[in-house]
């Protein structure tokens, strides 16, 4: 399959692109600065631009089968940034025929973690989940078929393959490593599974 992602120097973007290879399939970074993500295969493709460019976007996804976004808020007092490079991702896909769209988000996305750890959730990343929140309403309103991930807090680390879903947050989870969200993303891409979800992720 081919499929561009957006975000893929981060933690979670690295390891959907690393997993994706050796899954088989042929994976496009799009990514500001090239030299970043310093992975070299015969089927990764890479697009230098700016995801706040719709042309840009507009270029990474031709040709493609499907589109991941791993993209990160770069300040907690952003509440836009987010959201208008999904609107470019989702305009994108539309002009070019894609229809399948796996976006990670952040849990907390519906007020849905219980307890303090819900409030310093609601406190700490207002601006970020909102911004979030407007951007998984686009993808949502464009009638893609999406999968969202709302995944506790990322550590950094490799596939376990010991963590959970749930609607809401699985209970007591309180973290989950970046190698596992990308494992959750790439099965759910290879086996149609979680379309039109929104899902919570943890240990």
């Amino acid at each position: 399959m081919k499929v561009v992602v957006f975000g893929s120097t981060g933690g979670t973007g690295r390891a959907f692109v690393e997993q994706a290879l050796e899954s088989g399939h042929e994976v496009t970074a799009f990514l500001r600065d090239p030299e970043k993500l310093r992975i070299n295969h015969e089927r990764l493709n890479s697009v230098q631009g700016d995801a706040r460019n719709e042309a840009d976007v507009r270029r990474a996804v031709l040709g493609q089968e499907a589109v991941v976004s791993c993209l990160g808020s770069e300040s907690l007092k952003d509440r836009s940034t987010l959201t208008v490079m999904t609107e470019n991702m989702v305009t994108a896909a539309a002009h070019h025929g894609v229809t399948r769209l796996l976006y990670v988000a952040s849990a907390g996305l519906y007020n849905e973690i219980p307890g303090w750890t819900g409030w310093m959730s609601r406190m700490v990343l207002r601006n970020v989940l909102h911004d979030h929140r407007q951007a998984v309403n686009a993808v949502i309103a464009a009638g893609m078929d999406y999968t969202i991930a709302r995944p506790m807090r990322l550590l950094d680390g490799p596939v376990t393959g010991n963590y959970r879903t749930a609607e809401t947050v699985p209970e007591g989870g309180r973290s989950i490593s970046r190698g596992d969200v990308a494992h959750f993303l790439l099965h759910a891409l290879e086996e149609g599974t979680y379309v039109k979800e929104t899902t919570g992720l943890a240990d």
